[in-house]
């Protein structure tokens, strides 16, 4: 009986609850599968003791009920929210981290009647800290597990996030990407997941990486609850200056929910994205064959010019950003936050490393710290080559050549094991990195799974096609009728199915 309840709890969550109920119901049941799930894996930091409170005020009030009213909503934990918790970052440096204030993107989903139900886990300051990480771990909440089967890594950073809405805790999530943070999550977990172009929702308030990648996004069960958070959540914001066109250029994106969006469509399908997984080929394959019946003509693209070349220039981005942006948000944190600057996070973790670094070190936060600042001729070359190869030569030309409105990939690998010697494991993925780089918009929506392992398909466009892609994703959802359903097994080799061809063959 114990190991049906998972599977009866995630039915609860349907469209028609916030409907149906208050939201003081809609809170108290998602309080109640949290409470019920999260032991498992490990996915929710804590629960905001003010989420019943929030529940009451919204349904005591006479304002016209908006779009996400009485949606119980988690924030990962690098995105500040008023009240008592804090925000980590999934570090104990910032354990102390109380600001009593809200991100703008926070404010965005409270005046959009959404409930803030509490803060998930993810891995330790959005995985930037070392090269050798294991996803989904922080010193703070430990290790988030994937709902599909409770040994696989949930991949990172928005972890908590991902694993959270695949176990039918709540319907959606607030993620944050720098470079597949929302993506990668969202598809290892069976999950939708769209990061926005950078500008159209503000970072304030978040802890940061990098002012040229970072952006907050939602994460959630399905393309239309995507759309609706999409629409609370997208603006301008004055402290953001990546924001500005943001008011110009959102949109209800609810209103592109088109079953029929594909129809006389050409779509980019990035064949230098393939080949490296036969089982999920194959179902990207499957995939290619439901855009086709959906009316999409299919283009080929074989491969990308200098595409090798983005790595080492975003890792230069990436590490001088995280030095100057880090400090920046540092500086504005309450006085109990000891942590001022980067050089004392560094010396944080050294003096704690029984907590912070038994299972792997920071690396990548001694090489940030080297870097030479935002002035840096190096710097700005690396910016410039990488935008340009990610951007201008990159999807703007794949799009513009071969006649194209979006373009589409598997998202990543299957889940790989949760591995303490060895650290994540990855082989293989899709084109994510390109529209991280070039800020460009990335959705991805489940595609099918490998022995019960979801994957993901990933649909990418230029800046500000977010409703395109929405349009896309939702057609190919509603033609594919996938639902992946975590089972909460412990292992996929514990599989009876699998244990018996794991066994030697019958001689």
């Amino acid at each position: 009986m114990t190991r049906l309840l998972p599977m009866l709890l995630v039915s609860l969550s349907v469209p028609t609850l916030a409907a149906a109920q208050s939201a003081e119901d809609n809170v108290r049941a998602a309080i109640g599968r949290v409470e019920r799930l999260n032991p498992r894996i490990g996915a929710v930091l804590a629960l905001d003791p003010t989420a019943r409170d929030q529940a009451r005020a919204l349904d005591r009030g006479r304002r016209g009920r908006g779009i996400l009213f009485g949606m119980p909503i988690l924030l990962k934990d690098n995105i500040e929210a008023a009240g008592p918790l804090p925000t980590t970052a999934g570090s104990l440096a910032l354990i102390d981290n109380v600001t009593n204030r809200d991100a703008p993107v926070t404010a965005s989903l409270r005046a959009a009647g959404a409930v803030i139900l509490g803060k998930t886990n993810l891995s330790e300051w959005a995985n930037i800290r070392s090269n050798a990480s294991i996803s989904g771990w922080s010193a703070v909440g430990g290790q988030t597990r994937n709902p599909h089967a409770l040994d696989r890594n949930p991949c990172g950073s928005s972890s908590g996030s991902g694993a959270a809405v695949a176990a039918g805790m709540v319907d959606a999530a607030i993620g944050t990407e720098t470079d597949g943070s929302i993506t990668c999550p969202a598809a290892i977990n069976g999950i939708v997941g769209l990061k926005p172009t950078v500008g159209l929702v503000s970072r304030t308030r978040i802890v940061p990486i990098s002012h040229s990648q970072d952006t907050p996004g939602p994460m959630t069960r399905d393309v239309a609850t995507a759309a609706r958070v999409l629409t609370a959540i997208a603006g301008s914001d004055p402290a953001d200056a990546a924001t500005a066109q943001a008011d110009r250029r959102r949109t209800n994106y609810t209103a592109a929910l088109n079953p029929a969006a594909l129809k006389g469509m050409r779509i980019g399908v990035l064949r230098f994205a393939t080949g490296w997984s036969a089982p999920v080929d194959r179902l990207f394959d499957a995939a290619l064959a439901v855009l086709r019946a959906q009316g999409a003509t299919l283009v080929d693209i074989a491969t990308l010019k200098d595409r090798d070349k983005i790595g080492p220039a975003e890792n230069l981005v990436l590490m001088t950003e995280l030095k100057a942006d880090l400090n920046a948000y540092l500086a504005t944190t309450p006085p109990a936050v000891k942590t001022r600057t980067l050089a004392d996070v560094i010396a944080f973790n050294t003096a704690h490393a029984d907590q912070e670094m038994a299972l792997f070190g920071q690396e990548s936060f001694l090489e940030a710290q080297k870097t030479k600042g935002l002035t840096d001729p190096a710097y700005l070359a690396a910016r410039a080559l990488s935008l340009r190869i990610a951007g201008r030569d990159g999807i703007d030309a794949l799009l513009a050549g071969n006649r194209v409105t979006a373009l589409v990939a598997p998202t990543m690998p299957p889940a790989w094991l949760i591995d303490t010697v060895n650290g994540d494991q990855i082989s293989g993925g899709g084109a994510g990195g390109l529209a991280a780089v070039s800020g460009y918009p990335h959705l991805t929506v489940p595609m099918g799974a490998v022995r019960g392992m979801p994957v993901g398909l990933s649909f990418i466009g230029p800046a500000w096609s977010e409703a395109r892609l929405i349009g896309y994703g939702y057609a190919y959802e509603q033609a594919s009728r996938l639902k992946l359903t975590p089972s909460f097994r412990e292992s996929v080799e514990r599989d009876e199915e699998t244990e018996k061809q794991l066994r030697p063959a019958k001689r």
